[in-house]
């Protein structure tokens, strides 16, 4: 990888093992008599003397024929986290007691077949198969990058097939906030300096004019982008001191004005729930036009409006945001799942529809991500309760297999609890094993949350439907004949079946499996499932993450990929050659290209244990793991 890469290495976990070592039994007993009252008192007489035989011979009966379930300690769920029970020692309280469930070890052909366990790191990072592939994404963003540049340079968006600029997020050049962080990652120094250049020259002049614009889309791709580029360009967070582009705080201050613009949603608003359209130059607020706000897009603000509160000193941008989540604590859930819509009118939910797709999709992220990113404080236990109790609502009520060949998904419940069942899944649900596989860990790798007894059954259980859902959103790009996902797919079930609407890759195992229907053929250049192969792959260092992540890669390169400059999302990716749709998502630079070449890239980069990723792939350091600005 570049030698320019971020110089972060990885925590690793040391721990005292002498902590747990037993004591030699004989060594106990001696110690015992030479310290304690039991010689004086006992051995005065005969009696006293043969009572403390007696007991040494009890003893040691006892702990020659109780085993002790682990030698390394046990884990049990507590409501502050995991909690660690030493075993070094016997106590007359546990000898009585029933062993305790312990987490199921790994069968034998996962040990070492499924590459889990032992893997060497060194050999990992350093392959030039893998240094030479992820040189090939970082080419790929250059070429992204300057199709952009050369035709659309300030807009939101390249459509590269016919070569312009089009604003369609406000008009603050959302793609270059975008992609400067991946810019920074991959050691471009070029598009740093450019993007940079920009930034500092033209974006608070077009903040302070810019007319409405989305509350949730700017929050994630713009101040998330402007956050994670004050971070990772600040000297004291360890960047090189000749990095390219403006001063660090360019990027805060201009996420500052950013944020205080966006606060007007939070403050307009009667409850706690804000506005969804903000109108930047007044600043003003005011709900969408049917008075309704999506639940997923109002409870993904908290990590970068947290991450300003930090490094700026002023707590409002925390106080506003978090209310939100504070409120949605109280209200009604299934099973800890929620509807999709919530009015800023009343504070309540809207309609029953319940689904991990659109609208729903990063509540259930960042339940997770704002918990790890107070690093598990006390005071933010409800919201990784929220989470695992939604995901135990997901694993009772939304997963199903398919038919004939039983690949794992999540369905929806369009109408509610009580309603019927539909197999549909789209793309943006691929974000889930990833999720997933971090709560399970929380960032550390597989090996090492077992081999500490970190994981307790839930964990086990969520690691597993993630690797399984992993399967089944790889398998939406296999079964198709661009080898690109669709949009949205079905699933074969006893209840669902539609025939002729396969993805045209006959020689799929899975064509029968899934169903996928005209509307929904179109590819956007999503990023979900390679952001869950990055997470799959730094958890389990399981390598057939790193391979599929290759595949989709060469089906991008293949077929959407524009020689003038750019990639171009598609209508329909079951026919080939596919008509280019002439769109590149901002998302393309600066989430799916990041994932990829982090997949491919040494693990110690963006540590899992240091960052947490906002829904829009910019990294947000953990507050007391990486330097705070």
């Amino acid at each position: 990888m570049s030698s320019k890469s971020l110089p972060y290495s990885k925590r690793d976990v040391h721990y005292d093992n002498a902590k747990f070592r037993h004591r030699p039994f004989f060594k106990v007993i001696t110690q015992t008599l030479q310290t304690s009252n039991v010689k004086n008192h006992c051995m005065s007489c005969s009696t006293g003397k043969f009572l403390l035989l007696l007991m040494i011979f009890g003893v040691a009966y006892l702990m020659l024929t109780h085993t002790s379930p682990t030698t390394d300690g046990l884990v049990k769920s507590s409501k502050n986290g995991t909690e660690h029970i030493k075993s070094g020692g016997i106590r007359f309280g546990n000898i009585f007691r029933k062993p305790p469930r312990l987490p199921p070890q790994l069968p034998p052909d996962e040990k070492g077949s499924r590459g889990n366990i032992g893997v060497d790191h060194r050999k990992l990072n350093s392959d030039p198969k893998w240094i030479a592939r992820q040189q090939n994404v970082k080419k790929a963003f250059i070429h992204a990058w300057s199709g952009y540049k050369k035709y659309a340079m300030g807009y939101d968006e390249l459509m590269p097939v016919s070569k312009q600029g089009v604003d369609g997020l406000g008009g603050l050049g959302a793609t270059i906030v975008d992609a400067l962080d991946t810019a920074m990652i991959m050691g471009a120094d070029e598009v740093v300096s450019e993007a940079g250049l920009w930034i500092e020259t033209h974006l608070s002049n077009k903040i302070n004019q810019t007319g409405q614009v989305n509350l949730f889309e700017t929050t994630i791709r713009v101040l998330g982008g402007l956050l994670s580029a004050y971070h990772l360009s600040s000297v004291e967070n360890g960047m090189d001191p000749t990095h390219k582009g403006p001063k660090p705080v360019v990027y805060l201050e201009t996420a500052k004005n950013l944020a205080d613009r966006l606060l007007t949603g939070f403050t307009s608003s009667p409850t706690a729930i804000p506005f969804g359209d903000i109108v930047l130059r007044d600043p003003s607020a005011h709900p969408a036009p049917d008075g309704l706000s999506s639940t997923s897009e109002v409870s993904t603000l908290q990590l970068e409006f947290n991450y300003l509160s930090s490094v700026s000193g002023d707590p409002k941008y925390t106080v506003e945001s978090m209310k939100v989540l504070e409120h949605i604590k109280t209200l009604p859930k299934v099973e800890g799942l929620i509807p999709i819509f919530i009015s800023p009118s009343t504070g309540e939910f809207a309609g029953e529809n319940i689904r991990l797709g659109s609208r729903g999709d990063s509540y259930y992220e960042y339940l997770l991500k704002i918990w790890l990113q107070k690093n598990r404080e006390s005071n933010f236990t409800y919201l990784r309760d929220m989470y695992e109790e939604a995901m135990k609502g997901v694993r009772h009520r939304l997963v199903q297999k398919s038919i004939p060949n039983g690949l794992v998904f999540v369905g929806e419940l369009p109408f509610g609890a009580n309603s019927s069942f539909s197999s549909k899944m789209d793309h943006l649900v691929c974000f889930l094993p990833g999720t997933l596989a971090l709560g399970a860990t929380k960032g550390l790798t597989k090996e090492e949350a077992m081999k500490n007894n970190m994981l307790n059954f839930e964990d086990l259980e969520n690691l597993k439907l993630a690797e399984d859902l992993a399967k089944t959103c790889f398998e939406m790009y296999s079964v198709t004949s661009t080898g690109l996902a669709p949009e949205i797919a079905y699933f074969h079930t006893k209840e669902f079946s539609e025939g002729g609407l396969d993805g045209g890759n006959k020689s799929s195992e899975y064509m029968n499996d899934i169903i996928i229907k005209p509307a929904d053929r179109h590819n956007l250049l999503r990023p979900e499932t390679v952001e869950s192969l990055f997470f799959l792959y730094r958890i389990t260092e399981d390598p057939k993450y790193r391979e599929w992540g290759w595949q989709i890669f060469e089906a991008f390169e293949k077929y959407t990929r524009v020689d003038t400059g750019g990639y171009s999302s598609l209508d329909d990716v079951t026919s080939v050659p596919p008509h280019k749709r002439d769109k590149m998502e901002t998302f393309f630079l600066g989430e799916t290209l990041k994932y990829l070449y982090l997949l491919f890239g040494d693990s110690s980069v963006i540590p899992l244990d240091k960052f947490v990723f906002n829904t829009e792939a910019h990294p947000i350091p953990i507050e007391g793991t990486a330097k705070m600005g």
